[in-house]
């Protein structure tokens, strides 16, 4: 982008020489054609100078998943770079992979340890979810023998109040509403682990699960569905983002998705349409790449956008392609995270990746009616 100020110091410069020109040429009786001359460029000094046009958001979330504890993270300094106003942990934040609830809290501790996270987190507040690694085993799901334990371990990790309704209920759901002078975004996370039942596995090559019988199966277990209803229909926040660890529109790689429990992405559309809940963003990570999802669904005034942000640390480099109906502009195969920039008076977010040196990966506009 042109430097604005730099163009100015040049235009007063350029004024102040033609200004001394001026008198010259009137010392020295020159003709009425360099008279005119001089006065056009006189005028075009008038012209008002030129603004600034950038603006800095209303508000900034950044969030990224899949953050090996015992690995440098460099991307902890680029996210400070963009000032967030909160942090989201989209899961995946430690891998542990473990039911020794000891082994748990070390390597829990070892993230506190990793250079730049503390720094982080301490000046922003900080929301989170978690995946499999965090939770207890790959891919687990409802039937993790220490997920009790797992979740007091992660609430006291995050410093989670002991009156706060995460430490008596199953589950770490939860949400959340920021407000600004100029409008207000709620942030719902999801836990897509504690009640997530049996996946299918997959006969074919290179898909480790195929999707369940149609209405088989529940990602979110009922009584969280009833919460996420109730927090998206009673609500007048203008955005409204929603955290899943994994993958909701993207559903053709054979991996976890929200897609191997057809009936459960359908419901969470009809939710998002008759709360009339505005502005709804999904957000997700798991899978080691970066990438945009957007579709259109029948009675929503709006795309819907699936933000998937992964990892911070390690990424899947060797990619090289994967069906995704939904994607719009290309696959991130390295190390990134996420940025959201609300403009509350435009009713725009602006969504950006960003990697090493906080470098601009890739970005997409969505305005919201």
């Amino acid at each position: 982008m042109v430097n604005i100020q730099f163009i100015n110091i040049v235009q007063n410069i350029i004024c102040v020489t033609f200004v001394k020109t001026l008198n010259i040429l009137v010392l020295k009786k020159c003709t009425i054609t360099s008279y005119i001359l001089v006065i056009i460029i006189l005028v075009s000094c008038a012209i008002p100078k030129a603004k600034h046009t950038d603006t800095l958001p209303d508000f900034t979330i950044a969030f990224g998943s899949c953050n090996r504890q015992n690995m440098e993270n460099i991307l902890w300094k680029e996210i400070r770079k963009n000032q967030p106003d909160l942090w989201i942990s989209g899961g995946d934040n430690i891998y542990s992979d473990s039911d020794d609830m000891n082994k748990l809290r070390m390597d829990y501790e070892a993230l506190k340890n990793q250079k730049g996270y503390v720094t982080l987190t301490n000046s922003i507040p900080v929301m989170a979810t978690w995946d499999d690694h965090d939770y207890g085993s790959n891919d687990a799901g409802v039937n993790f023998s220490k997920k009790r334990e797992a979740q007091e371990i992660f609430l006291d990790f995050f410093e989670i109040t002991k009156n706060d309704p995460r430490r008596t209920r199953k589950g770490i759901y939860h949400s959340e509403i920021f407000k600004t002078a100029k409008g207000s975004i709620k942030v719902i996370v999801l836990d897509t682990r504690y009640f997530r039942t049996a996946l299918t596995k997959s006969s074919k090559n290179k898909r480790r699960y195929t999707p369940n019988t149609f209405g088989e199966g529940t990602i979110l277990g009922q009584t969280q569905w009833k919460w996420l209803t109730n927090e998206l229909s009673n609500n007048n926040a203008d955005f409204n983002i929603i955290v899943s660890s994994i993958q909701i529109l993207s559903a053709e790689h054979g991996f976890e998705t929200w897609g191997n429990f057809p009936h459960e992405v359908d419901k969470l559309k009809k939710t998002i349409i008759n709360s009339k809940a505005k502005g709804v963003v999904l957000l997700s990570g798991d899978r080691h790449i970066s990438e945009f999802s957007k579709t259109k669904v029948l009675a929503l005034s709006f795309p819907l956008i699936d933000f998937t942000s992964s990892g911070l640390t390690h990424s899947y480099k060797g990619f090289t392609s994967e069906k995704n109906k939904f994607r719009v502009q290309n696959v991130i195969s390295e190390i990134s995270f996420g940025l959201l920039k609300f403009d509350f008076k435009a009713q725009k977010i602006t969504m950006q990746m960003r990697g090493k040196q906080n470098k601009l990966l890739q970005e997409l506009f969505q305005v919201y009616p």
